[in-house]
């Protein structure tokens, strides 16, 4: 490794000492209300960024107020490392969120006004990559925003999904669509790697999104050629020909009897309801990433350690932003803490 991601990977150490325990999430979701949560949240190492959040509280401003946080930290990881195809891909996620938002605001018919609270444009001004969203978030109506990623190496994929919603009504498309684009950039950097700890770690990211997509696609009646239209990479764990084997299944139990003779076999859920096999299979999945990224940390100065941290720092936050709305809606702390994406259940 270079000096550079040496150091990067010191530094993820550190970070990753920093992380919350268990107890100190259950502290925060025991709060009564967001007063107490926000008072509780300042005696982590938070602190600073939620220092700016503002009378009323809201369980929106709280989150949005630890996005920003979470985009100094990986953009800071990301300039420590040096140049990586795999942390900028990262990096994407939060381009990609604020589109979702957008796209999924202008198709419900929401105004500009009503839309622009909820972006946080904090990781595109780091990056420079403001114009983007904001130009999507002017545009008058869906076609004039689709018009306007156009110009975006992805804008193909959006017209897609804008294509898939007016067949299927279903929201959720977009996001799938959106995501797509992510795990393009994933699976594209890390051919450009040998390293098989970074492999394994982003290579399950991708299998979990076409595994997802697939699983869903079935779930909304897509047609094969439009499951095949949601695919990104292809990895050696969950190669071409098993996605077209699960893709040619009869149902959704058949997709999974496909899926028993992975490494992901002990994931499957016994549930029969489809929908919720599909929401099982899919948390799942979240914690055997969020304990792969965990473990990344067994071996010192190794570039898995590097996106060991991103992946844990972006479900701390995840976590956090799902109790402050938990303690906003009185929600019962055994719920929310059963909901939560943690390596240690």
């Amino acid at each position: 490794m270079a000096s550079q991601k040496v150091y990067a990977s010191v530094k993820s150490y550190s970070q990753r000492g920093k992380l919350l325990s268990k107890p100190d999430l259950q502290t925060l979701a025991e709060s009564r209300d967001l007063d107490e949560l926000l008072t509780r949240i300042k005696n982590t190492i938070y602190a600073d960024a939620v220092t700016d959040v503002s009378k009323p509280f809201t369980s929106e401003k709280i989150e949005n107020a630890l996005r920003s946080h979470l985009a100094d930290t990986h953009y800071s990881i990301a300039k420590t490392a040096g140049d990586s195809d795999i942390l900028d891909a990262y990096y994407l996620k939060f381009l990609i969120w604020n589109l979702k938002l957008i796209l999924k605001g202008k198709i419900l018919g929401q105004t500009q006004e009503e839309i622009e609270p909820r972006l946080n444009l904090h990781a595109e001004e780091l990056i420079k990559q403001r114009d983007i969203i904001i130009k999507a978030l002017v545009a008058k109506d869906i076609e004039e925003t689709v018009a306007s990623l156009n110009t975006m190496q992805h804008g193909e994929e959006i017209a897609k999904a804008i294509s898939i919603y007016n067949e299927k009504k279903n929201l959720q498309v977009i996001d799938t669509y959106f995501d797509k684009i992510l795990f393009q950039q994933l699976g594209r950097a890390i051919k450009n790697t040998r390293n098989r700890d970074v492999i394994r770690l982003v290579g399950m990211d991708v299998d979990f999104y076409n595994l997802l997509s697939v699983l869903r696609g079935k779930f909304w009646g897509l047609e094969e050629q439009q499951i095949q239209d949601l695919l990104a990479a292809h990895t050696p764990s969950i190669p071409k020909e098993m996605l077209n084997k699960i893709i040619a299944s009869a149902t959704i139990k058949d997709a999974f009897a496909e899926l028993s003779s992975t490494r992901y076999k002990d994931l499957i859920p016994q549930t029969e309801n489809e929908m919720d096999a599909i929401a099982e299979f899919e948390r799942n999945f979240e914690i055997a990433i969020c304990k792969a990224a965990s473990s990344s940390f067994t071996k010192m100065f190794n570039f898995a350690t590097i996106i060991g941290i991103t992946k844990l720092t972006a479900y701390e936050v995840r976590n956090l932003g799902a109790i402050a709305y938990a303690v906003e809606q009185k929600i019962p702390v055994e719920t929310t803490m059963s909901k939560l994406i943690l390596k240690d259940l």
